[in-house]
């Protein structure tokens, strides 16, 4: 296994870079770099003039920088996809590549705290140096935010009784690891689906510790701003709550509500989408588990 695969499997390879419609002298970006998987797989298609940008937030995976005069990788969170383009005289590009959520390696190196499989302390940050942990969410949340952050994130229905719990467990001592919190939430863990339950709690404090939700709105909002008429979105999800976002907005570019019409009835929307709803195929999901629950979704700006 090549080393990019063994950071992260990338999910939807050929379908996501496919939906790039990539020109060889084009522009384009991947704003979740992680092993490189996609970002190589969008150089192998560009031409000696075009131009990859990547994103990623995680010192990790700055390891894996490709060396190409063609290829430049940003240590910045895409939700400062603007910003950092302009920083490098880019105003505009032919294409967005963004593929959601956690990687493998994050998931993998234990200490990180992302895994329900590792015993670890309450981490769960993409970003290492940012300021807001696990730990804090857990400890210093009050009552009312945590079951907002385990109903909302978590689609949890349990989600006061488990905020109430952790408010008396942490009132006896700090909560400092995962396992702390598996066995302060056992009760409501039965056998049978503890695996997805569990799942369900670390995406939500995942989520609310990296401002996921927010981060991907600002992102796409300006992925907007910076595609050519013509140019491509092509975005991975993983969780109903991200997919519904995208769909929105891909739909009507809008996160909420439906666009204005004007005095005949007609509105215009900022993107056209492309196709059908891809998921992976059996074959894949059988070499890579964690692609079972990726949806792809791709729109051309008009």
């Amino acid at each position: 296994m090549s080393k990019e695969y063994e950071y992260h499997n990338p999910v939807l390879l050929k379908e996501s870079v496919d939906g790039l419609n990539i020109k060889p002298d084009g522009i384009y970006v991947d704003v979740t770099f992680g092993g490189g998987g996609h970002s190589r797989e969008i150089l192998s298609r560009l031409g000696s003039d075009g131009k990859l940008f990547s994103f990623d937030q995680d010192e990790d995976a700055l390891k894996n920088a490709i060396d190409d005069p063609r290829f430049t990788l940003i240590p910045q969170n895409f939700r400062f996809l603007k910003r950092y383009l302009r920083f490098y005289n880019v105003r505009s590009v032919d294409g967005v590549l963004g593929d959601l959520g956690v990687s493998s390696h994050q998931f993998d190196v234990a200490e990180r705290g992302f895994s329900t499989r590792f015993d670890a302390e309450l981490d769960m940050r993409m970003n290492q140096s940012g300021t807001l942990s696990a730990f804090q969410v857990v400890n210093e949340y009050d009552e009312k935010d945590l079951k907002r952050v385990l109903f909302q994130y978590g689609d949890l229905k349990n989600a006061g009784a488990m905020a109430n719990t952790i408010v008396l467990a942490r009132a006896e001592k700090p909560i400092k690891n995962t396992e702390e919190l598996k066995q302060i939430l056992s009760r409501f863990l039965p056998a049978h689906k503890s695996n997805k339950i569990l799942a369900q709690i670390y995406q939500a404090i995942r989520i609310e510790v990296n401002e996921e939700i927010e981060v991907l709105k600002e992102m796409l909002e300006q992925s907007l701003d910076i595609l050519n008429k013509g140019g491509r979105l092509s975005v991975i999800s993983y969780h109903s709550l991200e997919d519904r976002l995208v769909k929105r907005f891909m739909k009507n570019g809008m996160f909420e509500g439906e666009p204005e019409k004007d005095f005949f009835g007609r509105f215009e929307v900022p993107l056209k989408q492309l196709g059908k709803l891809i998921v992976p195929s059996d074959e894949e999901i059988k070499s890579n588990n964690r692609a079972r629950s990726a949806k792809l979704r791709i729109a051309e700006k008009n």
